[in-house]
């Protein structure tokens, strides 16, 4: 911890994933591997953006661009860390031409819920029982983001 926000950088995947899996387990009670985000980044379209305490992994495909994870370490939330990846990932999608982005988050995760509502992000549909019971309650909320965004 402790880096500047201004130090999110495009992940290069060369790098190696084990930081990145790293810090999802720190994030979620169901993480992917360091295997399954290398899948992830492989696919064409894929990128993420990195930061010491966090990185946002999105993929952009006809015209729409869906944030795939966001993580951040525990220790480092509440600092804007969360805002300014996700602010990374969604000028990146509409550098590669995204006109409209997607996520879908816990429908129990008022921080994160706040955090999307913040940059503009608006509730398009329920997916029932998405995430495992051992996530929480299991029901996402699909959220729509239309691009370019106004960070104003």
């Amino acid at each position: 911890m402790g880096k500047p926000l201004s130090d999110i950088v495009p992940f290069d995947p060369v790098a190696g994933t084990h930081i990145l899996a790293v810090l999802h387990a720190a994030c979620f009670p169901d993480p992917w591997d360091a295997a399954a985000i290398s899948a992830l980044l492989v696919a064409p379209g894929a990128f993420a953006y990195a930061h010491d305490d966090g990185f946002v992994l999105a993929r952009v495909a006809g015209g729409e661009a869906e944030i795939l994870t966001l993580a951040v370490a525990p220790p480092a939330r509440g600092r804007g860390l969360g805002r300014a990846l996700l602010r990374a990932a969604i000028l990146g999608a509409q550098e590669r031409g995204a006109e409209t982005m997607f996520l879908e988050v816990g429908a129990d995760n008022p921080h994160a819920l706040a955090l999307y509502a913040g940059l503009g992000f608006a509730k398009v549909g329920m997916r029932k029982a998405y995430y495992s019971a051992i996530s929480g309650s299991g029901d996402a909320l699909v959220l729509r983001l239309s691009l370019p965004a106004d960070f104003a």
